[in-house]
């Protein structure tokens, strides 16, 4: 890969990857605080949120995530 490229996307790719960290940390703290899941349980939401990037925290808040 050209250094040149990576150069140009960067101001794109630094606040999608910090956005990505902070929506993952912050799903993965709320399932091993959380005992209640929709759907689930906690190990399978866990493992949801740490593998399947952007997508798997939002699933989590939209679909997983029980009554408090």
């Amino acid at each position: 890969m050209d250094l040149a490229i990576v150069k140009e996307y960067l101001p794109f790719l630094i606040p999608l990857v910090i956005a990505q960290l902070a929506l993952g940390i912050t799903a993965l703290v709320h399932v091993l605080r959380h005992p209640n899941y929709r759907f689930g349980n906690k190990v399978m939401w866990a493992l949801i949120v740490m593998l399947v990037n952007i997508i798997g925290p939002v699933l989590y808040f939209t679909l997983g995530r029980g009554e408090e």
